[in-house]
């Protein structure tokens, strides 16, 4: 099997994966926690009709009930006005995204703006699921994860002819010999389905207790 062969199945494998979001240690380009994201939309959506309802198929079934109870304690408190409302509203759409970000074991480190940069990956499947398309999406991956694993792949073939040769050449080889290999590895790890988000156990714990927080306006 030619080197060819090998990168097309793997790009077959990890279409998903390429772009920053999985190369770059867990800063997360989290769509989710901006204010223009799907689960607030959803979350302004629930409380223009006064139904939980469209929220809660962003938190895991254990979290529903705390939600539930923060989202009634959130319509009640909106009957004091205008800047209630506002403080409210913003405490329901953090602890929601929160949750949900807990959820799928990721860090939670606040709301962003609307107009937050979203990560170009997930912007490009955004707009494959918006028009029920994604041939485009999966041959630009393709292509994108081709090139990626291939430039590495050949740097380190080159260098490892001339790693014998002087001290230089031969951490030039390890150089380029980590980034390859790494670059592989990282791919393999997303592939074989651990979160790409990391940092699951502090998430979850901080799950445990933000559904249970109130904000202080509410008991004024």
């Amino acid at each position: 099997m030619n080197m060819k062969t090998k990168i097309t199945g793997l790009t077959t494998m990890g279409l998903m994966l390429v772009g920053s979001s999985i190369l770059l240690p867990s800063v997360a380009w989290a769509h989710c926690d901006t204010l223009s994201g799907p689960v607030v939309t959803d979350a302004q959506k629930a409380i223009e009709t006064k139904d939980v309802d469209p929220v809660l198929k962003w938190i895991r079934p254990q979290d529903e009930e705390g939600i539930r109870s923060l989202f009634d304690r959130t319509l009640q408190a909106r009957q004091k006005g205008k800047d209630v409302q506002e403080l409210v509203d913003m405490h329901f759409f953090e602890t929601l995204v929160r949750v949900h970000r807990a959820g799928e074991g990721a860090p939670y480190t606040g709301l962003k703006p609307a107009d937050t940069p979203v990560e170009p990956g997930i912007e490009a499947a955004e707009k494959a699921l918006e028009s029920e398309s994604g041939g485009a999406l999966v041959e630009a991956l393709q292509a994108k994860l081709r090139s990626s694993i291939h430039e590495r792949f050949q740097r380190a073939v080159e260098a490892k002819k001339h790693k014998d040769d002087s001290v230089a050449a031969g951490r030039k080889y390890v150089e380029a010999y980590v980034d390859y290999i790494h670059y592989v590895e990282r791919l393999h790890v997303v592939m074989s389905g651990t979160s790409a988000h990391g940092h699951e156990a502090e998430a979850n714990e901080h799950a445990e207790t933000s559904v249970s927080e109130t904000a202080e306006v509410h008991q004024h």
